[in-house]
């Protein structure tokens, strides 16, 4: 004869409910031994009785580390499922807040322009009024640093350009006196020289006596006269008379 089914209900025998308890127990922590020894797991078995008194199996015989290692896993999933929720409502709410402030800037650039002026009062157009003559006056002491820094420079390429210019002009001054000098040195040189006073000297007797085209036979005066002012230039000149004069 089988045994029947047992309905699931608190015993209210008290010495039945002791008895069940050791029995079912004992295959309970029997059941844990044979599953981690076939199936190699890790197991940890903890029980209380109604009294308190602790029954405990481990299959590592280390339960303080079987604990620490149930109890980072269970916590680290609560704690991932916790902060990503808490990553997620804060990132909606920075999102409103960008969101807003785009709008409001978006408005207050329209009224900057000089739309959807009419919802404003007369102390906000002041202040509107107030923050576009700032704007204006930093925008033209920008531009007027700008056009100040534009005209430093051009003085200083100016002034550059002007000594460049300088020096051009000292360099052709130099190059110009070396050549007149050397002109110079190279005319005085020639006319100190006695080769000059020979070429002088025949450049005075090659020259063409004044005479007419005619032929004349018999004496010159005028002939003469050439010939004797020639003579005595000479003599003037060296202090010699020519031997074809002797």
């Amino acid at each position: 004869m089988g045994r029947g089914r047992v309905e699931l209900k608190r015993i209210e025998n008290k010495i039945n409910r002791q008895v069940t308890f050791a029995k079912r127990r004992n295959g309970l922590l029997k059941k844990a031994y044979e599953l981690s020894v076939l199936c190699d797991a890790e197991i940890a078995l903890i029980i209380f009785s109604n009294r308190g008194k602790l029954y405990e199996f481990c299959s590592t015989n280390n339960m303080l580390k079987t604990l620490e290692r149930y109890q980072a896993c269970s916590y680290a999933t609560k704690e991932f499922n916790g902060t990503s929720r808490e990553i997620e409502q804060s990132s909606y709410r920075e999102y409103l807040l960008l969101k807003a402030k785009h709008e409001a800037l978006q408005h207050y650039q329209r009224q900057l322009l000089g739309e959807h002026l009419d919802p404003l009062n007369m102390k906000e157009l002041e202040h509107l009024e107030h923050q576009l003559e700032t704007s204006l006056n930093r925008i033209r002491s920008t531009k007027t640093q700008f056009m100040l820094d534009e005209l430093a420079d051009l003085q200083t390429k100016e002034r550059l350009w002007i000594e460049a210019n300088k020096d051009l002009e000292r360099k052709l001054d130099e190059i110009y006196n070396q050549n007149h000098l050397g002109s110079f040195q190279w005319d005085g040189g020639m006319q100190n020289s006695p080769h000059c006073h020979l070429y002088a000297q025949s450049q005075v007797f090659l020259q063409p006596l004044d005479c007419s085209c005619s032929l004349q036979i018999g004496f010159n005066p005028e002939v003469s006269n050439q010939l004797a002012a020639v003579t005595h230039n000479e003599q003037n000149m060296n202090g010699l008379i020519p031997g074809w004069m002797l």
